[in-house]
């Protein structure tokens, strides 16, 4: 559907649940508690499905919106959400139930009944602006602090290639409805609490280079994050680490999850190379130059398959 639809459609609609992803990020739960709160000041009824992931860096966004025990609804909303498999774990029994899907990943497989996708936005947080625009000619100062989480932490602070003019212009009317930038790009990325500085250390350290140093690849194991004191909160991003080194076209970070064999592959690549098509390669997706999957092999298990698949992928004088 178009953004106009889209608008018509929930404007037709309500006692909505809004699903986010897995391990959700700033994108997914910005536009999650945007969706919500512009409900809520229209008058209709919308909540948010608690997500056991949120870490403390979105709770206080998205927290207020939460789904209270029974909530039944009509419609079923998912955000920034490619595939039913990314739905969290207490979100798996409305597989098959979604009527709406509003998205930016071209990876979207289309489970949803209805889907309003724009892959060419750096993040969902730009389509959920439009389709509230188109809905209510403005968004509130409340909105527009969610959706300028979304848009800045998809973008590394508009420092990543997804960023486009459309993001800026976004952003700036974000702030003219009174989104506070300055606190927020205080908190979401100047500041940085002990746990990330050590564990960024131990990334640096550990980091492996292959393939005359086009691959960049960095693991980190759940003793490294105990070593550290780091915790789920601290990790946001922490796959720009390794993509961000001169001359790497792929950094690969491999990350143990529950345990050893539950792992979190993230990738980040030049211009020249597909992250996307790499992690379609192992039932995953994402974007262009961002991508990833997940994988019950264990880190050198992991590392060794990527890196036999990787030359596949590579321009023809890099794979050699």
């Amino acid at each position: 559907m178009t953004i106009n639809e889209t608008a018509n459609w929930l404007q037709n609609h309500d006692h909505y649940l809004i699903l986010t992803h897995r391990r959700p990020d700033g994108d997914t739960l910005g536009c999650g508690a945007a969706l919500a709160g512009s409900f809520w000041d229209a008058g209709k009824t919308a909540f948010i499905l608690k997500n056991p992931e949120t870490t403390e860096r979105y709770l206080p966004f998205v927290e207020k919106y939460w789904a209270p025990d029974g909530f039944e609804p009509d419609r079923i909303i998912t955000v920034d959400t490619a595939s039913a498999e990314l739905f969290p774990i207490n979100g798996e029994r409305y597989t098959g139930r979604v009527s709406l899907s509003i998205d930016h990943h071209p990876s979207n497989t289309g489970y949803a009944a209805l889907d309003c996708l724009a892959a060419d936005r750096a993040s969902c947080g730009e389509v959920v602006y439009d389709i509230l625009l188109e809905m209510y000619g403005a968004v509130s100062p409340e909105a527009a602090a969610a959706l300028y989480v979304a848009l800045s932490t998809d973008t590394g602070c508009f420092s990543f290639a997804n960023t486009t003019a459309n993001t800026l212009r976004v952003a700036s009317c974000l702030a003219d409805a009174g989104a506070p930038i300055r606190d927020l790009n205080r908190d979401l990325f100047r500041k940085k609490a002990r746990g990330r500085i050590l564990i960024e250390g131990m990334v640096i350290s550990g980091l492996e280079f292959y393939l005359d140093g086009a691959v960049a690849v960095s693991s980190i194991t759940n003793d490294m994050m105990l070593k550290a004191g780091a915790t789920e909160n601290d990790m946001d991003d922490i796959a720009a680490i390794p993509g961000g080194i001169d001359g790497v076209l792929v950094g690969v970070t491999i990350r143990e999850m529950s345990g050893p064999r539950d792992c979190k592959v993230s990738i980040r690549t030049a211009p020249s190379v597909d992250a996307n098509a790499i992690a379609a390669r192992f039932d995953g997706g994402g974007h262009a130059m961002a991508s990833g999957f997940s994988t019950d092999q264990t880190i050198g298990e992991t590392k060794r398959l990527l890196l036999a698949a990787l030359p596949d992928f590579l321009p023809p004088d890099e794979a050699e």
